[in-house]
């Protein structure tokens, strides 16, 4: 498997976990008969959230995954490349179950944990990058 290749399966499983979560909240709207807002229902806002909170994630957490293939074999090694799409998909995974199942449980704080630690991997090797190749 090629760089590019392991991003866009990342890439794709993420954007396909934003389809999940917004199908979703459609039918949570038709369920509840909610046009617009979230109708002060609890279970329906909760929806709304996990797809909202997806949506704040995943396209910095794609862009990151593209750069992160772009760079230099040499500077970036491709198990880097995987820990962060593994970590941020799995994240996104559990956050969007969590928030669907309860308020706060292990799949919320676990699914923050995980992402957060996608970014941190994606921002730290993208900034060794970046200054690997001006040195």
């Amino acid at each position: 498997m090629l760089r590019l290749e392991a991003a866009a399966l990342y890439a794709g499983v993420n954007i396909l976990i934003l389809l999940v979560l917004a199908v979703l909240v459609v039918g949570g709207r038709r369920k509840h008969k909610i046009t617009l807002g979230d109708g002060g229902n609890d279970d329906f806002s909760r929806a709304v959230r996990a797809h909202g909170n997806a949506a704040e994630y995943i396209p910095a957490g794609i862009a990151g995954l593209l750069f992160l293939a772009l760079m230099d074999e040499t500077v970036v090694p491709f198990w880097l490349l995987h820990a962060a799409g593994i970590s941020l998909t799995l994240g996104r995974i559990l956050h969007g179950w969590g928030l669907h199942t309860g308020t706060l449980n292990f799949g919320r704080m676990f699914g923050m944990i995980l992402t957060w630690l996608s970014y941190v991997l994606l921002g730290g090797g993208l900034l060794y990058a970046g200054l690997a190749q001006q040195l």
